[in-house]
């Protein structure tokens, strides 16, 4: 596979265009599936696959942009105003934590993944709160930390595949 981190500008655009059209997708077929574990807000996150290969495979600003392409798209396309909100909170944090955990030695993609999905839940719970005016929903912190951690190691997990998969690519 060509060495994604030694891009000219064009084809940066173009891998941005198409692992952003890959997490658009993965949203939407992930909005399809009915997943009820009774706690509402956890959500697999599987577009995080895709934000996790671009951090690995291209660089932490390609990750940026495809992030917040992303989100807006998903929540114009899918959701509300709310659901944009929220969603770039928690895509924001999560992505500026798992940026700052990549660089510590010896922490794995799946570290990095669990990181994110902790801190993207906990973004998203903080923020409900300010938009809602209370903090009588911190209660919620312990499930949405442990769904965090859950998401966080599938997405990881599957992340590492791909990469592992990609990078033998000839």
């Amino acid at each position: 596979m060509k060495n994604l981190k030694k891009l000219n500008k064009s084809e940066s655009v173009a891998y941005i265009g198409l692992f952003s059209a890959f997490a658009i997708i993965i949203s939407y077929i992930e909005a399809l599936i009915p997943i009820n574990i009774g706690i509402p807000g956890i959500k697999l996150g599987l577009p995080n696959i895709v934000i996790v290969l671009a951090i690995y495979l291209i660089d932490n600003k390609a990750g940026i942009i495809i992030n917040i392409i992303r989100v807006l798209v998903v929540g114009i396309l899918f959701g509300n105003a709310f659901s944009i909100i929220f969603s770039m909170a928690g895509a924001l944090v999560s992505y500026i934590v798992m940026i700052l955990v990549k660089k510590i030695k010896n922490v794995s993609m799946l570290g990095v993944s669990v990181c994110g999905g902790v801190t993207h839940n906990v973004a998203q719970l903080i923020m409900a709160s300010f938009v809602a005016d209370t903090y009588s929903i911190s209660y919620y912190m312990p499930f949405m930390i442990i769904g965090g951690l859950i998401t966080g190691v599938i997405i990881g997990i599957v992340a590492m595949l791909i990469y592992n998969r990609c990078r033998n690519i000839n």
